[in-house]
């Protein structure tokens, strides 16, 4: 499959993976426009996700973020989805069938180093290191079923963006 045919290109993997870097320079390789589904659903909602996460809970912001992926699915573009959302039920098949699903696979302690104190993660909000890298390591269990759907599945850990965006074209 060549990246011009590959309907939209859905970035998944845990938070800290480089969905975010990586789709953006992915998507300036390919020419194709790209878009964050956290920035969609911040931008529909007016609000951040961590004001999101507080007033609706996680519920509320899966339901936005459904409906973000639903608008992102019509179209050739690249997709950093939140870490989550291929987790949702019925997500995984639903990318599927509407592009090409490219899981961004780190390991916990790498992700750890690349979100920091993460002040910005509502799933880690107020833990010290140690439960953070806990609760990426839970998160990263609970999630790896679906990851592991996606078509392509690239190591995005101790590369610049570029190695990694070269790895991704190639296995498009």
């Amino acid at each position: 499959m060549g990246g011009s045919d590959a309907g939209t290109i859905w970035l998944v993997g845990m938070m800290g993976a480089g969905k975010s870097a990586v789709g953006r320079a992915l998507a300036a390789r390919l020419g194709r426009p790209f878009a964050d589904s956290d920035a969609e659903v911040e931008r529909a909602a007016g609000r951040s996700v961590k004001a999101i996460f507080e007033s609706e809970g996680e519920a509320g912001f899966r339901r936005r973020e459904r409906e973000a992926i639903e608008a992102l699915a019509d179209g050739d573009r690249v997709v950093a989805l939140g870490g989550g959302a291929i987790a949702q039920p019925g997500a995984a098949a639903r990318l599927a069938q509407t592009g090409t699903v490219v899981y961004l696979k780190a390991s916990p302690e790498a992700l750890l180093a690349r979100v920091g104190s993460g002040r910005r993660r509502p799933l880690l909000h107020g833990l010290d290191p140690a439960g953070r890298l806990e609760k990426l390591r839970e998160l990263l269990d609970a999630r790896r079923a679906a990851y592991e759907t996606a078509s392509v599945v690239v190591c995005s850990e101790g590369d610049d963006v570029e190695a990694v965006v070269e790895r991704v074209v190639e296995r498009l």
